[in-house]
């Protein structure tokens, strides 16, 4: 958007001569976010474990109604790279219903029928729920995207 050549930019400077580029804050913060949570294995490893998580229930309507009986408050969101709003909604549906949602990810091994299915369930819930580092990590990252959020808002 910045570049003086094409884009944006060179749009307004043909409107008018005199104007001026201000980088925008949120884009930047967002950049930001996005470097930092791509930076770190453990960051990586813990946005790939939320995003299997609503992956595993998003991709049947029949997963989809286990999720919603177990959990009926805050629903799963997929993550998105440049809206992290997106990204503290799913974690802050994961951080206060922990317990409802490995109860509903025991449920969907139990009942399904999918061999892939039931081992992914089991596994999320039993390894990644209920694994320190994990509800650490989303302890962590529910806070710091909250004050981004706030201040991207703010910006």
């Amino acid at each position: 958007m910045k570049e003086k050549h094409q884009g944006v930019h060179k749009r307004l400077l043909d409107i008018n001569p005199r104007s001026f580029y201000t980088p925008c804050g949120c884009h930047n913060l967002n950049l930001v976010l996005y470097d930092v949570a791509n930076s770190c294995t453990k960051a990586i490893s813990f946005f790939g474990v939320v995003q299997r998580i609503y992956t595993l229930f998003s991709s049947s309507t029949k997963r989809w109604e286990v999720l919603k009986d177990s959990v009926p408050d805050l629903s799963l969101k997929s993550l998105s790279q440049t809206q992290w709003e997106s990204c503290i909604e799913s974690i802050k549906a994961i951080r206060f219903q922990t317990t409802q949602i490995r109860d509903a990810l025991l449920k969907l091994a139990e009942v399904s029928e999918d061999p892939k299915t039931k081992s992914e369930a089991s596994c999320l819930a039993t390894y990644e729920l209920e694994d320190f580092k994990f509800l650490l990590s989303m302890t962590i990252w529910h806070d710091i995207l909250f004050a981004v959020n706030s201040i991207s808002k703010s910006l």
